[in-house]
């Protein structure tokens, strides 16, 4: 049964963990694809060019939010390697994201504002699947023993059911005390 709970727990943590993380990303696409647009219509610069100040912007945006709003929690030691591992992995996301628009732009010749908008979000879509995993797993680490906590705290849960008295007196639990 503290299986079942332990599992429980940990795909709620996982839930909020991708909440979150979705809700600071979604700024970061608003971010992204609104400064593209403007540096596109508003500087002449080139599709691809346009599009890497945009995700430079954003990456700068997200950092601030995965650090102080997704993984708060997370372990604060080491904020230089966090950082170096933040910009390694998001330069990979970069190259993910306009790798798959340059291919549109110069590969096929989709270039029409509406085409360079829709390869630019599905970039940012491929590449997003990469950061998620990759920030998780090696820049924003769980602390040690958070999953102990999560383990004790459905420990504790199941004992205080079977502390709970019922029809016929203690619980078998409580007899062997």
């Amino acid at each position: 049964m503290s299986g079942l709970r332990t599992l429980g727990s940990n795909l709620k943590r996982l839930r909020s963990e991708i909440a979150k993380f979705g809700a600071v990303g979604g700024a970061g696409v608003l971010v992204n694809l609104g400064v593209f647009n403007l540096i596109m219509h508003n500087t002449g610069l080139q599709t691809v060019r346009s599009s890497i100040i945009a995700t430079v912007v954003s990456i700068a945006f997200n950092y601030v939010g995965f650090r102080y709003f997704t993984y708060r929690d997370r372990d604060k030691a080491g904020r230089t390697r966090e950082l170096g591992l933040f910009l390694l992995f998001s330069a990979i996301g970069l190259v993910i994201e306009n790798g798959i628009l340059y291919l549109a732009t110069y590969g096929f010749g989709w270039d029409s504002t509406v085409q360079s908008n829709v390869f630019k979000f599905l970039g940012i879509g491929v590449a997003t699947l990469f950061r998620f995993w990759s920030y998780r797993t090696w820049v924003f680490k769980a602390l040690p023993g958070a999953g102990a906590v999560g383990q004790a705290e459905a420990i504790l849960a199941e004992s205080r059911v079977q502390e709970r008295p019922g029809k016929d007196g203690p619980s078998p639990a409580k007899k062997r005390l």
